[in-house]
């Protein structure tokens, strides 16, 4: 058998050792007959022989392992290719010095440091009518604000001169470079196409802040296409990977090619003298629905001083930006012993790992919560407490690991030599539960009127009847809120009615299906952006709001004696899963 074609290379994973009669170890796959043993600092390694005609078994077993004790030659081969897999690692000799002397440290007395976390809040057309008041409210709740705005100077007069600012366009997607957004995690979408009078407004645009239905309309600017539906699809794609997705960002599984992005590699203590052993292999039917799953198994051995197994990921061409999230879960098929997760965060080869210890349960399919926050800096088995915090931004590669050590010198309770596997059919990162919205979208009431059959236009708003007039704004608005609920991002679209220049306080009503007209204060309408960040009550659902204060009614209120803050939530619990007033249209899209 040649190394090139043997089962093993194909998972990037060393060949396996072999144990002959006289209790020597070595490799299945040499370059030449009789490879002997190599010199390692001071200690001389027995000579192991390589006889093909006299092939022991692949798997060690126990009662194997135990009789070789203290007895077992060292593959310097395996050694060699496990540390050139790695992508080229540092000096052998001070590898395995250090491995060896870390292994007595003494346990840390102070706590590592504890990884960072970002509560910045984006909001895009942040010097609208509705964005800047979005703005105002999140700063008066003490919540850091960054805003994206195409005029820089217009932004710093209304917003202020410190204000945290990307200058960009939805319409241009090259300027929404995604670097801009790192450790944004959520969004408040306030962008809307620019409606305007033919015959003008004034500098503080006082027409348009009556509404449509005191002026003829036009569009000003780009068209509804380029910000509503274009200008959604950039922005999307700038903030997804900061925001999340509400299933979890898929890292290791069998849908689509998601196997293709690790190449598995067995770590083990041969890299300190030792002679366990595993690999990773793929089982096409072993995942609890009979599909297929990945395996780490092995055989762990203490001879050598060793004690530990594990495959780890080759480094990731491009790291995994993971900030969105909140940890990573294990699928694994328990057998009551306790293995470690080790995430690294540089593309140094021997550098910190960040690790965890879970316990699985035998028999058993579960998953396993293993929370960013919880991971703790380990150098070579033991805790660095000057470690820099877990940066989940920059993931460049991922170890299993089943060892005889914890850290600092413990054991792990539930180590035992011999033969291990753990099946595993996924490894994904995911959102605490419950989660609430990533991103609010300022839609607007009426969107899945305009080509409703049977629907009497002359009763409908300005913006229904002149739908067309107006470059389809209603129809691409949908548009843009369909891009929205495919996404995958936890989400909530607000409809606002007529929206006003009255302050907010007047009793509402909330409704789905797009059916109520109305009006509603822009100061309102940011009230319940913001307090819909907070509520998993919002989380996909699609609402259209408007006050209980007819059109015909002015809405003033006592500055002596202003009304109760309202309890959004009130509202939220109300709303259904689903309901978006697309069911009207009984499969009749609108015509563009």
């Amino acid at each position: 058998m040649n190394c090139s074609s043997s089962a093993f290379s194909c998972c990037g994973v060393s060949p396996p050792v072999l144990a002959n009669p006289r209790g020597q170890f070595t490799a299945s796959c040499l370059t030449r007959t009789n490879q002997k043993a190599h010199f390692l600092g001071s200690k001389q390694f027995p000579r192991g022989i390589h006889n093909p005609a006299n092939r022991a078994s692949l798997r060690l077993s126990q009662r194997e392992v135990i009789a070789f004790a203290g007895k077992q030659s060292w593959d310097i081969g395996r050694f060699a290719k496990t540390l050139f897999f790695f992508n080229g690692p540092p000096n052998p000799l001070k590898v395995v010095e250090s491995i060896l002397t870390s292994l007595t440290a003494s346990a840390p007395t102070e706590a590592p440091k504890k990884m960072e976390t970002s509560d910045v809040v984006l909001v895009t057309g942040a010097t609208g009518g509705v964005g800047r008041r979005v703005v105002d409210v999140l700063r008066k709740k003490g919540l850091p604000v960054r805003v994206l705005a195409r005029n820089e100077e217009k932004a710093r007069k209304m917003l202020g001169p410190d204000v945290d600012l990307i200058i960009g366009d939805v319409t241009k997607g090259d300027t929404l470079d995604p670097k801009y957004f790192k450790g944004i995690k959520k969004v408040i979408n306030a962008v809307s196409v620019i409606v305007g009078p033919k015959e003008g407004d004034t500098p503080d645009r006082q027409k348009y802040s009556q509404g449509i239905k005191f002026f003829e309309p036009e569009i000003k600017g780009p068209s509804p296409e380029m910000v509503e539906y274009l200008g959604m699809q950039n922005l999307l794609s700038a903030i997804k990977n900061s925001v999340g997705l509400s299933e979890g960002k898929l890292l290791f599984g069998f849908k689509g090619n998601l196997l293709g992005k690790f190449m598995w590699g067995a770590l083990d203590d041969v890299v300190m003298g030792g002679v366990s052993e595993s690999a990773f292999q793929i089982q096409p039917t072993g995942s609890e629905t009979g599909e297929a799953t990945g395996l780490f198994k092995g055989t762990v051995s203490t001879s050598n001083n060793g004690g530990f197994t594990s495959i780890r990921t080759k480094n990731f061409t491009v790291p995994e930006d993971l900030s969105a999230y909140d940890g990573v879960e294990l699928r694994v098929k328990g057998d009551g012993r306790r293995y470690k997760l080790i995430i690294r965060t540089s593309y140094e080869w021997d550098t910190i790992g960040y690790t965890a210890s879970f316990d699985t349960t035998k028999g058993e399919w579960q998953s396993v919560k293993i929370p960013f926050s919880s991971l703790i800096p380990v150098f070579r088995a033991r805790t660095k407490l000057d470690a820099p915090p877990f940066d989940a931004s920059y993931i460049t590669a991922i170890q299993l690991m089943f060892s005889k050590f914890e850290y600092d010198g413990k054991l792990n309770p539930t180590f035992a030599e011999g033969q291990f596997d753990l099946p595993f059919s996924s490894i994904k990162a995911y959102l605490n539960e419950p989660i609430t919205p990533r991103f609010v979208h300022v839609s607007s009431a009426g969107v899945t009127r305009p080509e409703r059959p049977g629907l009497d236009l002359s009763k409908q708003p300005p913006a229904v009847r002149m739908n067309k007039e107006l470059g389809s704004i209603l129809t691409y608005k949908l548009k843009g809120e369909d891009l929205i609920r495919e996404s995958g991002v936890p989400y909530t679209i607000v409809r606002p009615c007529a929206l006003t220049e009255e302050p907010a306080g007047a009793d509402l009503i909330f409704e789905q299906g797009d059916n109520i007209t109305g009006k509603i204060s822009r100061e309102e309408v940011a009230l319940i952006c913001v307090a819909a960040l907070e509520s998993p009550s919002a989380v996909g659902k699609t609402f259209e709001v408007k006050s209980t204060v007819p059109f015909s009614e002015p809405f003033v209120i006592d500055p002596s004696n202003p009304p109760p803050e309202k309890d959004y939530e009130v509202y939220f619990k109300e709303l259904k899963d689903g309901i978006t007033g697309k069911e009207a249209l009984e499969g009749t899209p609108a015509q563009v």
